[in-house]
């Protein structure tokens, strides 16, 4: 028994009006993604690019995250390893999404679709998009851990660690009346964030000081990709399985979907580290303003 275990029996509910509610888990998601636009902001002033391929670029990204993330979720795990039934409760695909059910790695393919469009229509390279996404992609998923947390879920595994924490609220543990009995558990979530948040660090300093997302494109990319699913991989050793049908894998669905991301990482540095390092390190910013001048020309004419 744990007698220096800290009991997390947060409120998910931030605040309720009548039968609307606001969680803090939105709240997450809402604050990781201003985080990202902020730092998207500073990177694209920095580069010399208009605020208007911001705006872009966050209208595609943001829709593809959430697509993305909410129908990973529905097609990797479904609900109690019934991959059949948001197909039986289509509705519940949107209205579900307030209770969790987000999938990294849907939010991942999400975000790689967002990015081939928002680049497709500035006339951007798609690795450019690619890397400059690595560089606010692991501090939101820090944040969104945190509404992992609010939520009471993706709880660890038991533990006599003294930091271990009871989750009374979690799925797991509900069921048990005495809050003395309900075990102490890893608290994975921040295991996570804080991860992701060292991942962002090493990137924003290879961003700003070896100025890599520019001279090698694919490195930043790269690195998130190992440094985020790699901390994944290892990390869900010590997490509750979320699905009954884990038990008969040797690796838990985040492990085995986490898996080709990190050889992508792999073979994006290993390509980067090949090619000779960009010389002209404005080019790719330089044509894109042509682009741009081009199309307000011929709105002028019109």
């Amino acid at each position: 028994m744990n007698i220096l275990s800290i009991t997390w029996d947060w409120d998910p509910t931030l605040f309720q009006i009548g039968s609307f509610d606001i969680r803090w888990y939105g709240l997450m998601w809402a604050v990781a993604i201003l985080a990202a636009e902020r730092i998207c902001y500073f990177t694209f002033k920095r580069e010399g690019l208009p605020s208007q391929t911001l705006e872009s670029a966050f209208i595609w990204i943001v829709l593809g995250t959430f697509v993305g993330a909410r129908l990973g979720h529905c097609l990797f795990y479904g609900v109690d390893g019934d991959f059949w039934y948001f197909y039986k409760n289509p509705l519940e695909i949107i209205t579900g999404i307030r209770d969790g059910g987000m999938a990294s790695h849907g939010a991942t393919l999400g975000i790689f679709l967002g990015i081939w469009i928002f680049c497709k229509r500035n006339h951007l390279p798609f690795i450019w998009g690619l890397d400059r996404i690595a560089i606010v992609a692991p501090l939101s998923g820090a944040i969104i851990r945190l509404g992992n947390l609010f939520n009471s879920e993706i709880v660890g595994l038991p533990t006599d660690a003294a930091w271990g924490f009871k989750f009374p609220l979690c799925a797991e543990d509900r069921v048990i009346e005495a809050l003395a009995d309900v075990p102490a558990r890893h608290p994975a979530q921040l295991y996570e964030a804080l991860c992701y948040v060292l991942v962002s660090a090493f990137i924003l300093w290879l961003y700003y000081r070896k100025d890599l997302g520019r001279r090698r494109p694919g490195m930043l990319f790269g690195v998130a990709m190992i440094g985020i699913f790699l901390s994944r991989f290892f990390i869900e050793f010590c997490k509750e399985r979320q699905v009954a049908f884990e038990d008969f894998l040797p690796l838990d669905m985040g492990q085995l979907l986490s898996i080709p991301f990190i050889i992508l990482g792999v073979v994006m540095i290993i390509v980067a580290l090949k090619r000779p390092a960009v010389t002209d390190v404005n080019a790719v910013v330089a044509n894109a303003n042509r682009f741009y001048a081009s199309e307000a020309k011929k709105r002028n004419k019109k």
